[in-house]
């Protein structure tokens, strides 16, 4: 609803801002403290994302090869993963590389123990180690592989009857579909909180400009009599509504910009191994959301609570 008098409206908003100011104040942090938290679960979510999407692509395959395995053979296997769809990239682990890798993954002390007492001698196998374009597809990928009947030729076992494929593709079955499971919920319960909180700030802002109305009924009712419209005896409450919840809006950013400013470094920091990353494009549109959910909270909040408790 546009206030049919738009410089009376703002002109009327501004004294009572002023007249009442303890109770503009209120409503402004109420309100401010609703955008708030819609804007800082909606910044958690996408940050969640990032550090979801960051495990989540560390899923990858490894399928174990056999020392004896041809090496033209495993050429012809790997091109043929290479050219499934769910499948991004495959790269050919050395033994040597993945005897490096146990060295990094260990500290120093038990790497250094566990090499010496290996007597020069390399116990791990090569390896095909498969990135996916979509983790969900790591499952059915795995089965895939575990079937192929040129992997069965040049897996690790391939010598052991007693032996699966299984054992021979790991792809952290258990753990996996944990994470998937867990990260699903998290975004789901993300999402229903910041449409629960943008509900809690509409009834903020609806309760606020109808306590205004009651504590005004005696001047409305005069300019009831002296023959003003309903638009302009609206004009001032619907401005009132939108300039607290566009004030309270902004001080949501600028306490948003800050803390991410200040926080997202120090995460960072500490936890390296994570990505902590909220993208710009995300960021602005976050706040650009807040400012319009302001002003669609302050519009319709004003323009329902008048319809309901302002007869005119």
């Amino acid at each position: 609803m546009v206030p049919s008098n738009f410089g009376y409206s703002l002109r009327e908003a501004g004294h009572h801002f002023r007249r009442n100011w303890t109770t503009v104040l209120g409503a402004i942090v109420t309100i401010f403290l609703s955008l708030f938290i819609i804007g800082l679960f909606v910044l958690g979510s996408v940050l969640i994302s990032s550090v979801v999407g960051g495990v989540e692509d560390s899923v990858t395959i490894q399928a174990y090869l056999s020392d004896d395995a041809d090496a033209s053979a495993i050429d012809s296997f790997q091109a043929k993963v290479e050219g499934w769809d769910t499948v991004e990239s495959v790269t050919y682990k050395s033994k040597e590389e993945a005897l490096q890798d146990y060295r990094t993954s260990m500290s120093n002390r038990n790497a250094s123990d566990a090499v010496a007492a290996l007597d020069g001698e390399n116990p791990l196998p090569a390896s095909l180690v498969i990135t996916l374009t979509d983790p969900q597809e790591v499952e059915a990928t795995a089965e895939r592989i575990m079937e192929d009947p040129s992997f069965l030729q040049i897996r690790d076992a391939a010598d052991d009857p007693t032996s699966s494929a299984a054992d021979d593709v790991i792809y952290g079955q258990g753990t996996v579909d944990r994470l998937f499971e867990v990260t699903s919920y998290i975004r789901i319960g993300a999402v229903a909180l910041v449409v629960m909180l943008t509900f809690v700030a509409f009834v903020f802002i609806n309760n606020t400009i109808r306590l205004a109305i009651t504590a005004r009924r005696r001047e409305i009712a005069i300019m009831r009599l002296v023959g003003a419209s309903n638009g302009f005896i609206r004009g001032p409450f619907v401005m009132e509504g939108v300039l607290e919840s566009l004030i309270a809006a902004v001080l949501a950013i600028a306490a948003l910009a800050v803390g991410a400013n200040a926080l997202l470094p120090v995460l960072q920091a500490n936890l390296s191994f994570l990505a902590f990353e909220i993208p710009t494009t995300v960021l602005y549109a976050t706040f650009g959301g807040l400012l319009l959910v302001g002003v669609l909270i302050g519009l319709f909040g004003s323009a329902i609570a008048m319809r309901r408790y302002l007869k005119v």
